[in-house]
């Protein structure tokens, strides 16, 4: 079970949302490069980042960033956040991430995501962001009328290398990921799945290891180490535990 700890990145400030929702974002005093750091010297090898001011503009906004923490840490990377186009995707790749996160682009448009497979094999990770069984677009802000496992369906076999999976209901909550729905989306899915959003203790993190779902490759943990309800020490104790 890969332990990915989050960085969203937002005016070069680490921040967390409350369900992706802008107006309530808490902004902390450590830096990106310096929340990353902080990842490395306590043994954790992946990192999950978004670029928020991506998410919003369509560009890579902080590439900077990325290429500062790739160029300082060993680490591997997937980063997410308005990657519309195949320019982003290179970029990003260019930067030594090891996956780029696609979303909303798509969704919107699954021959994108087919081409992107194809010309960035193995680089590709699909993020499927729901909402009562539904995916939502545009930094959550629209419901696409999709559902999530007819989507999967439709492009399962494209060639993404990894799946996102994140219950928008949950994000920023702390009240536990939704675990059965995970499972469902991992049952269905021919590439490993990430668990995301609603992380608020180690017990969480336990619970995803017992599950023992050989296609869930991992968890991310976001709001939960800022607050402070998960310590970095004991969560660094689950790393291949």
């Amino acid at each position: 079970m890969k332990i990915f700890p989050a960085i969203d990145i937002k005016d070069k400030k680490c921040v967390r949302l409350v369900k992706g929702d802008f107006d309530y974002k808490t902004e902390y005093e450590m830096s990106p490069v310096d929340q990353a750091g902080k990842y490395k010297d306590h043994g954790f090898r992946n990192l999950h980042i978004v670029d928020l001011d991506g998410s919003l503009t369509g560009e890579t906004v902080n590439i900077d960033i990325i290429e500062e923490i790739v160029g300082k840490f060993d680490l591997n990377i997937e980063i997410g956040g308005g990657v519309r186009n195949f320019e982003s995707i290179q970029k990003y790749t260019d930067a030594g991430v090891e996956k780029v996160i696609l979303g909303s682009a798509a969704i919107k448009d699954k021959e994108f995501l087919k081409e992107a497979c194809q010309k960035f094999s193995g680089k590709i990770a699909l993020g499927l962001d729901a909402k009562d069984g539904y995916l939502c677009l545009s930094g959550w802000k629209e419901n696409s009328n999709l559902k999530t496992l007819d989507f999967l369906k439709d492009v399962n076999d494209y060639g993404a290398s990894r799946l996102i999976y994140t219950d928008i209901n949950r994000d920023g909550m702390k009240m536990s990921p939704n675990f059965d729905e995970t499972e469902n989306v991992a049952n269905n899915s021919n590439c490993p799945v990430i668990i995301s959003g609603g992380v608020s203790s180690i017990d969480d993190i336990k619970k995803a290891k017992e599950l023992g779902n050989k296609n869930i490759e991992g968890i991310i943990v976001g709001k939960a180490i800022y607050d402070g309800d998960i310590k970095l020490d004991e969560l660094a104790k689950e790393i291949d535990a």
